[in-house]
């Protein structure tokens, strides 16, 4: 089943649930989904594949870590709780990400098969991670774990 079907049934499931908590956050998921098939259908593509669906939700995480941050610096408890209800259930559907031990492992092992040896070989290195792991790794991780273990 497509994740786009996924996200559908579990927004009927919410409705007909009449959970408050949910259903907002996946009208939010499919209205924006929607907003890339149109722009999608411009360019001659006929239907959003999963990849471009985990951009999508990867960027609205995004979005909320950051008002997140705002929220904690003005004190704004509710909202805080809001965007983080909101996050939860933009998570479920992505696939799971690898742990920070994990991360730091392929980190270690891609730097030995790129050959990179300094910070100037940070390109290669985040190419053949995002190559292989992109769905799977949080690059803003990667990022620190790399300049951590190149310097």
């Amino acid at each position: 089943m497509s994740l786009k079907k996924k996200i559908d049934e579990k927004l009927n499931q919410a409705l007909k649930a009449k959970d408050k908590n949910t259903y907002p956050t996946l009208r939010l998921i499919v209205s924006a989904i929607k907003d890339v098939e149109i722009a999608g259908r411009s360019k001659g593509q006929k239907e959003i594949k999963d990849g471009d669906i985990i951009v999508l939700l990867k960027k609205m995480i995004k979005q909320r870590n950051e008002s997140c941050e705002v929220y904690k610096k003005a004190g704004r408890e509710e909202l805080l709780g809001a965007e983080k209800r909101e996050i939860e259930v933009i998570e479920a559907f992505l696939p799971k990400q690898l742990s920070d031990e994990e991360t730091k492992k392929i980190c270690e092992e891609t730097i030995k098969s790129v050959g990179a040896t300094s910070m100037r070989d940070m390109g290669k290195i985040m190419g053949s991670l995002k190559s292989k792991h992109a769905n799977n790794l949080d690059f803003s991780k990667v990022n620190i774990i790399l300049k951590g273990l190149l310097n």
